[in-house]
């Protein structure tokens, strides 16, 4: 323990080894250079494409005759304007979906609001298939206006 008792019998030891840490400590100027491929930049660009597609949770408001879907519709749309909502055909009847949500905690949060209105309200997850369908009904639509 020879060097405790040099730091004890010699403040100024302590005192330079205290100093040279703290102008250490400033001699950093907080600048971060961050290299990255090309394809790194293709896999966020292909990411973020696949992202938007995917058709995570939804919830279904209505099952029923198109003249109540359509009212339907027109209520969830002047009670929640931050959500998306579509008609959707499936033999023999029409439905409501609504949102299009990543996360149970997001949907779960929408449908406490919802329920409020809609008691029959749902979150489902789409199969891939009734997807698909939806997408080729935008298009048609689009092609339409």
């Amino acid at each position: 323990i020879p060097t405790v008792n040099i730091l004890i019998k010699k403040p100024e030891i302590l005192l330079f080894f205290f100093s040279m840490s703290f102008f250490l400590s400033l001699g950093q100027d907080g600048s971060i250079k961050i290299n990255k491929s090309k394809e790194l930049d293709s896999i966020i660009k292909l990411k973020k494409e696949l992202n938007s597609k995917i058709q995570n949770l939804r919830i279904q408001i209505y099952t029923g005759s198109r003249e109540e879907s359509e009212i339907t519709i027109k209520q969830y749309k002047n009670l929640f304007t931050d959500t998306t909502a579509q008609i959707i055909y499936e033999t023999p009847n029409y439905k409501v979906w609504v949102g299009n949500y990543y996360t149970r905690l997001e949907a779960d949060k929408k449908l406490v609001e919802i329920r409020k209105k809609f008691k029959s309200a749902f979150i489902f997850r789409p199969e891939y298939k009734e997807i698909i369908e939806e997408e080729i009904k935008e298009k048609s639509e689009e092609e339409i206006n």
